[in-house]
């Protein structure tokens, strides 16, 4: 019985990884890097804000601090989130079905927090969710359970009464290490381990629209 969600933010909720993918390569172009490698973007996402920063800095061997990594990269994503980022299809209608069920829902993401809220205000949902937790909370991220066992407490249900619904294998892997559920939607960034997602995930849909059969 499926008392509870968690979703995941870029990706399940927001169609937003191809605009990671060009931010990252924007940024490094900027300071020199004119040849990244081709998974770069592949790696970041599997980062906190704060080590994918170190990452740039020592990978790439760039003269800058870890706190402009952050604000720039930030600054390059920043009007995107603000007026372009739509939603994925089937949000609201998911957000609707599980109001009418009486299921709590929140988001566990690696995204800056202003920029969460920033898109969830704009595309009209931002008061749906019971909380928004981010690496400001968690700094450890989500190869780390931590995040997800705060989103249950703040839910007050046990992990395997949640669901967490997510896009990216590492995130599934750490999710199903604590206890949790777990919910895979497509996104085509995240194609090339679909097929070890489908094999992991408890569930595998192509859109939102599947979880409703779960509750």
């Amino acid at each position: 019985m499926i008392k509870g969600i968690i979703f995941d933010l870029d990706g399940t909720l927001i169609d937003s990884m191809k605009i990671w993918y060009k931010a990252d390569r924007q940024f490094l172009s900027e300071n020199g890097v004119t040849d990244p490698p081709e998974d770069i973007s592949e790696r970041m996402k599997k980062m906190t804000v704060d080590s994918a920063a170190e990452y740039f800095i020592s990978f790439f061997g760039l003269n800058v601090t870890k706190e402009y990594v952050i604000r720039r990269i930030e600054e390059i994503v920043s009007r995107e989130y603000h007026e372009n980022i739509p939603l994925k299809p089937h949000v609201t209608e998911t957000l609707d079905y599980l109001d009418k069920k009486g299921i709590p829902y929140g988001i566990a993401t690696a995204t800056y927090k202003d920029l969460a809220w920033a898109v969830l205000k704009r595309c009209g949902i931002a008061d749906r969710f019971r909380f928004v937790l981010t690496d400001a909370e968690y700094p450890t991220g989500k190869r780390h359970t931590d995040i997800f066992l705060g989103a249950a407490e703040r839910l007050g249900f046990e992990p395997g009464e949640i669901l967490v619904v997510e896009d990216s294998l590492h995130c599934i892997e750490t999710a199903k290490r604590a206890g949790f559920a777990t919910a895979a939607v497509y996104e085509e960034t995240a194609a090339p381990d679909r097929d070890k997602i489908i094999s992991l995930a408890d569930h595998y849909y192509d859109s939102l629209a599947g979880i409703e059969e779960l509750v």
